[in-house]
């Protein structure tokens, strides 16, 4: 009996202390028009003040479902205790957003984030004073070109940012090598991947993609996670999606043969003035975190009136979720976030005000 009333009263907590963050946040539909499509998002508000400024947050890879999935809502309900106003959107082609899915360039995705904030300033939307930026992932490029074209912007929360290279190798290297592959191993079929994937965006035949990544198609790591595989198959796709892919102008590091998303990078991290906070999980195995981190040491954190703060979470993967290897593979019954995430990023906030 006590059990049973012990329950009834953890539940009645939860559902109270659920529709207090309900009532201290409202959500209204966000929508604006980018390259003759329509994308529609969120725009969160504190209910008992006016905002102190509007977070932007930033996507990384992939489809996105953040109205209809309610993404990033743990997040945004902190931001919003924090007094400021929280947007999101769905990318092109997902959720109710018009067009066709499609793996965006950098540049694209930043103009895209820079016609948001047009939307916003010309609705006059409270808070339209004071925008920051937080971004994950892949956002690690956007951000810094959002900022180079709108210098005004307040701050910056790089999570799990990008070096000045493409990101892959380290992912394919790193994973392979967890999963079993030794060390020699897994640089060869790291190897093979940088090279036909060069073959690739500078218009090579599906012919010669095939021949430099023969040992790479046979792998049965790399056949489950980013297949296909089979020469049939890749020779009957290869030409319309490399059509596609060369749509873009695509720039290689000669030393290591990786794509180079954003030209001199270091140049427009340089230039960035506002305060950056760049979290770290040390279990990601997505992007290549020390190397970024140093990246943003030499160019952020350049003089001792940095702008810039690091924070690194020893148990973090690539989302900053509790892991114990960071593998793309490793099953886990739920997605705990690290303990003092969201602290770490509610405190800095505080501190920079």
């Amino acid at each position: 009996m006590k059990i049973r009333i012990i329950l009834i009263i953890g539940i009645f907590f939860l559902i109270a202390n659920s529709l207090v963050a309900q009532n201290d946040m409202q959500t209204d539909t966000f929508s604006f028009e980018f390259e003759g499509k329509k994308l529609i998002g969120v725009l969160d508000f504190p209910t008992h003040q006016k905002p102190c400024g509007i977070i932007l947050i930033i996507q990384g890879d992939g489809k996105s479902n953040v109205v209809a999935g309610n993404w990033f809502y743990d997040m945004r309900t902190q931001f919003v205790k924090l007094g400021y106003a929280c947007c999101a959107w769905d990318k092109i082609g997902c959720g109710k957003s018009e067009g066709k899915y499609f793996q965006q360039s950098v540049q694209n995705n930043a103009k895209e984030v820079l016609c948001a904030i047009n939307e916003l300033n010309h609705r006059n939307i409270p808070g339209t004073n004071r925008i920051g930026l937080w971004g994950i992932s892949r956002a690690g490029w956007i951000c810094p070109l959002v900022i180079q074209k709108y210098p005004s912007i307040s701050f910056w929360i790089s999570v799990s940012g990008t070096d000045d290279k493409e990101s892959f190798s380290y992912l394919l290297e790193t994973n392979l090598k967890i999963d079993g592959r030794t060390e020699s191993q897994a640089k060869q079929l790291t190897d093979e991947w940088i090279k036909g994937t060069k073959a690739f965006l500078t218009g090579e035949s599906a012919s010669k993609y095939l021949s430099l990544t023969k040992n790479l198609r046979k792998d049965k790591f790399y056949k489950k996670h980013f297949g296909p595989s089979q020469a049939w198959i890749i020779r009957l796709a290869y030409k319309g999606y490399q059509k596609k892919h060369l749509k873009e102008p695509h720039i290689f590091d000669e030393e290591s043969g990786l794509e180079i998303y954003v030209n001199d990078f270091e140049k427009v991290l340089n230039n960035i003035k506002c305060p950056v906070l760049a979290i770290f999980g040390e279990k990601d195995t997505r992007v290549d975190w020390k190397k970024t981190m140093t990246l943003y040491e030499k160019t952020l954190g350049q003089d001792s009136n940095s702008i810039l703060t690091i924070k690194t979470f020893a148990d973090g993967d690539h989302g900053l979720t509790k892991s114990l290897t960071g593998a793309i593979n490793e099953k886990k019954d739920k997605r705990i976030n690290c303990d003092g995430y969201f602290e770490a990023m509610s405190l800095w906030l505080k501190g920079i005000k």
